[in-house]
C-alpha cells in the first residue's frame, strides 16, 4: 500500500522568531518513503535538523517577520496490516523494566499520575495485568469522552479530560497514558499521520493524529483510545512523554499558525 501524506502551514510573526519544528517523518520509517524527508519553506531559511533523545527528527528555524509557509509531501509505503495485537501479552514488573523505560512511568504535563492513581487503581486494579489491562483502560477512556473539535484545548490535561468528559485525539492518548502510569505500565504518547483508510470517510478536516504506544512483555504495542479499533495505515511522525514533548511547533516568541492542511490518503 502508498500513503500520500503531506502538509501545508503558514506561521504569521511580528518579529524574527526562534522556532522547533517536529515535522519530519519518524527515522523508524524513512525507510518506507519514496522521497527525502525534506521540509520547504517559502521564503528559503536556513534550517538545522538534530536528533532529540527520543529519536525524533527536529528542525531548528528562525522564522522571519511575515508569513512563512512551510510545507513537505511524500508518498510513504505501507503493509496495509492493521495494528498488531498481542492478546496475553504480560506486563513487566517495575523491577524488571530496562532502566530507559522508566522515565514513561512517570508522571509529566499532560499525565497527572498523582491525581489520578486513586481512580485508576479503584478502576483497573482488578483487571489481569498485561494486555488485558491496558485494553480495559481503552475502553473506559473511549467510553467516556467524547470526541468534539470545536471544545479542543491546548492546555487540557489527562486530569481535566476526565472531569470534562470532552476530548481530541491527543486528550485521550493523555488519558489512557496516565492510567496506565499509574497502573505500572510504560506508556509513550505518539503523533503522525493517519488518514481515513478501512473506515467510512470522516467528514472532518483531516489532521495529525495522536495515539500512545504502552511497553508489555517483548516491546511496543500500539493503542488507540480513541477509535478503539486497529487501525491501517499509521506512519510515525514523534514520540515521547505527552503531547509538550513532541509540538508540531514550538515558537520562542509570539506566532500565530495562519494556515493547516494535513494530507494522509492512501494513493490508488
Amino acid at each position: 500500500m502508498r500513503i500520500r501524506i503531506g502538509y501545508h502551514l503558514a506561521f504569521e510573526n511580528s518579529v524574527e522568531t526562534p522556532s522547533i519544528l517536529m515535522l519530519s517523518v519518524h527515522p523508524s520509517r524513512e525507510k518506507d518513503l519514496m522521497q527525502p524527508n525534506d521540509i520547504t519553506f517559502d521564503p528559503p531559511i536556513p534550517a538545522q535538523a538534530y536528533i532529540d533523545h527520543f529519536g525524533n527528527i527536529c528542525t531548528r528555524i528562525v522564522m522571519p517577520p511575515g508569513i512563512l509557509r512551510v510545507s513537505a509531501e511524500n508518498i510513504a509505503r505501507d503493509s496495509g496490516e492493521p495494528d498488531l495485537t498481542a492478546q496475553g501479552a504480560d506486563q513487566v514488573p517495575v523491577q524488571d523494566l530496562p532502566p530507559e523505560m522508566l522515565e514513561f512511568l512517570l508522571g509529566s504535563r499532560y499525565c497527572e499520575t498523582d491525581r489520578l492513581s486513586d481512580i485508576a487503581w479503584s478502576l483497573f486494579g482488578s483487571v489481569r495485568p498485561g494486555w488485558e489491562r491496558v485494553q480495559a483502560i481503552c475502553d473506559y477512556v473511549h467510553d467516556r469522552l467524547t470526541f468534539s473539535y470545536p471544545d479542543a484545548c491546548s492546555t487540557r490535561s489527562a486530569w481535566d479530560a476526565h472531569d470534562e468528559r470532552l476530548a481530541v485525539c491527543r486528550d485521550f492518548a493523555h488519558l489512557a497514558i496516565t492510567f496506565c502510569r499509574c497502573m505500572n505500565i510504560p506508556a509513550r504518547y505518539c503523533t503522525g499521520y493517519l488518514g481515513d483508510i478501512g473506515i467510512p470517510p470522516v467528514p472532518d478536516p483531516m489532521d495529525f493524529s495522536a495515539w500512545f504506544e504502552a511497553f508489555l512483555a517483548d516491546g511496543w504495542y500500539t493503542f488507540d483510545a480513541r477509535h478503539n479499533k486497529p487501525r491501517i495505515g499509521r506512519i510515525l511522525m514523534a514520540y515521547g512523554r505527552d503531547a509538550t514533548d513532541v509540538a508540531l511547533s514550538t515558537s520562542f516568541g509570539s506566532s500565530r499558525l495562519a494556515e493547516f492542511n494535513v494530507i494522509a490518503e492512501e494513493e490508488l
